[in-house]
């Protein structure tokens, strides 16, 4: 039950062994939910600093909280509150809140690999709350912690993922984490949202959205990444509402026990109707919530805590 890496960089780099030790960590801090006092000393005296340099709420939210809850001391730095406005490169930043004797650094950057970057050039650990268009490990995880608590294991089950697929991260995340737990994954949507290379990635592309709910256990809708596209991948918002748009219709094709998913932010009326983010179906507000947990699971592992200790002390 070791834990041996200094960094959470991608989930494509971590075995399922490492994945299930996440959950198994998170699983026992999640038993603290219920108590009146949440707040556990196992990061006491420990830094983390969150280096956020593009908008978030729940990820940035949810670190803030995790590392609350183990204990830890947070400073939440943005781009707007950043030296990076003022020409100063993301090295130098970084090295600054290291000789802080900051003890861990969560990075969130447009730029694909800059948390790969920093946790060559640092001595603390480096957790990476998004990079660009690349990855977004945490995410990946708490949905894949979620579909286990809800499907019991995911060896053999069906996921969709719909919307903006070339432009995700949690996309790619997730590919990596549900075919890695045994999953059998389906992209859907427009051609030039889901192109025919993924099938590279080990699972099914389609175009055909009617197919691809009908057997699905789960569906997880993104939402169109406008800020990472540089041209128009569709003619409009409503045309691909029209075609893509999960509502009521073709929310019929689903099995009547399948869950539906989102990492949010939700685009109301586009991606997914309200009612359905709201309805018994939903799981989206219960990702939030196990957001903190799997996320208290990495901080507390990447620290170098014991996965036995916590395991033990929660049985």
């Amino acid at each position: 039950m070791s834990w041996n890496r200094k960094d959470l960089i991608t989930i494509e780099e971590l075995s399922k062994d490492e994945i299930e030790k996440i959950f198994a960590v998170a699983t026992a801090f999640k038993k603290t939910f219920g108590r009146s006092v949440k707040k556990i000393p196992a990061l006491r005296g420990k830094t983390i600093v969150n280096l956020f340099l593009e908008p978030s709420t729940r990820t940035r939210m949810g670190f803030e909280v995790a590392a609350k809850r183990l204990s830890a001391d947070v400073i939440s730095l943005d781009m707007n509150s950043s030296s990076t406005t003022k020409g100063e490169t993301l090295r130098d930043t970084a090295q600054n809140v290291q000789a802080l004797k900051a003890d861990m650094i969560i990075i969130r950057h447009s730029a694909p690999g800059s948390p790969l970057y920093l946790s060559k050039i640092l001595d603390i650990p480096v957790v990476n709350a998004g990079d660009g268009a690349h990855e977004h490990p945490t995410q990946a995880l708490l949905d894949c912690f979620t579909l286990l608590e809800k499907l019991g294991n995911l060896k053999g089950k069906k996921i969709t993922i719909l919307g903006d697929i070339i432009f995700s991260r949690v996309a790619r995340s997730n590919i990596w984490a549900m075919t890695k737990l045994g999953a059998e994954v389906t992209l859907v949507g427009p051609s030039t949202l889901v192109p025919h290379w993924f099938t590279n990635f080990g699972v099914k592309v389609s175009h055909d959205l009617q197919a691809s709910l009908e057997d699905a256990d789960a569906v997880m809708l993104l939402r169109i990444q406008h800020e990472r596209q540089t041209s128009s991948h569709f003619p409009s918002i409503g045309e691909y509402t029209n075609m893509f748009g999960l509502n009521k219709t073709r929310a019929s094709w689903l099995k009547p026990n399948a869950i539906i998913m989102h990492p949010g932010p939700i685009n109301r009326g586009v991606e997914i109707d309200s009612d359905l983010a709201d309805s018994e179906q939903s799981v989206i507000l219960d990702q939030v919530t196990n957001g903190i947990a799997v996320r208290m699971a990495v901080l507390y592992l990447c620290s170098g805590g014991s996965p036995e200790a916590v395991i033990k002390h929660s049985n």
